[in-house]
């Protein structure tokens, strides 16, 4: 898989890329990354990219040619169209069914905004969708883009160790991830739950499964709204009554 970024600030991005798993990933060849200086491609000679905007008001507007002429060299570069994502505030909400959407994808190119925006021709012409993180605003689109692209190489084939890895997080199937624990087995009279410790796998599976709904019940009532349990969800509940009597679990 490749990625493209489009942006102002290209040391930035590739300082936080070269970092931990997502930099491993790219010194293994498992994904390229590119970075790419919109700067590169104007033609002003104060390297300028943006202008006031049409109609007036505050702030800048970055241009639309620098941008596509960056956009046009990277199409160039990989011998195709790469899905275009513009990052902006205006987007469908981004999640982790999208991010393992973009995972299969080939050739991925992420654009960064950054002072008011940029010029509406622009989107028009070259994007295929906007993505947002969230309700809010930031400076620019980098931080954005850097969230989008490391949730999405993680889930590229050999970056993790095994798929488990990610399919049992929060959010992949719909619910949040169960408690974790790790030495000691007891903390600030804190003890890990006895069937942690059991090794009896099957049972960990259901006290997990279940903790899981749970969580997501409490913390998160808007993905339970829409979690529909599996088949074999009741039957672990009934096996739970009995394994831990101490928990209440409900589906």
């Amino acid at each position: 898989m490749r990625i493209d970024i489009l942006t102002l600030f290209p040391d930035m991005c590739t300082a936080v890329l070269k970092e931990s798993i997502v930099g491993r990933a790219c010194a293994q060849g498992l994904v390229t990354v590119q970075c790419h200086n919109i700067r590169d491609y104007t033609q002003d000679r104060h390297r300028r990219v943006d202008d006031a905007p049409y109609g007036g008001g505050r702030g800048m507007v970055m241009q639309a040619e620098p941008i596509y002429l960056c956009w046009k060299a990277v199409c160039e570069q990989t011998g195709t169209r790469p899905h275009t994502i513009y990052m902006s505030p205006q987007g469908r909400p981004f999640s982790q069914q999208l991010a393992v959407e973009f995972s299969h994808r080939e050739n991925l190119l992420l654009l960064c905004g950054h002072y008011e925006g940029v010029d509406e021709r622009l989107l028009e012409e070259i994007v295929d969708e906007e993505i947002s993180i969230g309700d809010y605003v930031l400076t620019g689109g980098e931080l954005p883009a850097l969230v989008v692209a490391d949730s999405i190489i993680r889930l590229c084939d050999g970056v993790l160790a095994d798929s488990s890895c990610f399919e049992e997080e929060s959010h992949f199937h719909g619910l949040l991830e169960y408690p974790q624990y790790t030495r000691p087995e007891e903390w600030m009279g804190r003890k890990v739950p006895d069937v942690l410790l059991s090794g009896h796998h099957a049972n960990i599976e259901i006290w997990r499964r279940l903790k899981s709904i749970e969580r997501t019940r409490i913390k998160r009532p808007d993905m339970m709204a829409r979690f529909v349990p599996d088949p074999a969800d009741a039957k672990r509940l009934k096996k739970a009554a009995k394994l831990f009597p101490d928990e209440h679990f409900e589906l």
